[in-house]
């Protein structure tokens, strides 16, 4: 069994979005992110299918056809190909997990 324990390096992918790998395997791995008041992750698709946790916060999910308001203890799925961003739009900090199958690298957002 590996461990990364808890204390893994965070990475700003974008401005005021970071995240940090807690654990990875050949199948899947999980990461935790923060996303500070204001920011955004912008509307991108990737192959992974992508189930989440909000730990804390309030977070909006911009689909292709409508947005949806996740808050503290809501999770979801994303199927792989499903466009999707997100954006802070309250005060405080969301953070949240996320689970990768297969696994995903840290995004390319910002170029």
């Amino acid at each position: 069994m590996e461990s990364l324990g808890t204390d893994s390096e965070s990475t700003e992918a974008i401005e005021g979005v970071h995240l940090a790998m807690l654990a990875g395997g050949e199948a899947m791995n999980v990461q935790r992110f923060e996303i500070e008041p204001g920011a955004t992750v912008p509307t991108h698709s990737h192959p992974h299918e992508q189930a989440g946790y909000l730990v804390m916060g309030t977070l909006t999910f911009v689909l292709d056809d409508e947005e949806r308001e996740l808050r503290t203890g809501d999770s979801y799925v994303i199927p792989g190909g499903e466009s999707h961003g997100v954006e802070n739009r309250g005060e405080d900090i969301v953070r949240g997990i996320d689970v990768f199958s297969p696994p995903r690298e840290n995004p390319d957002w910002a170029e």
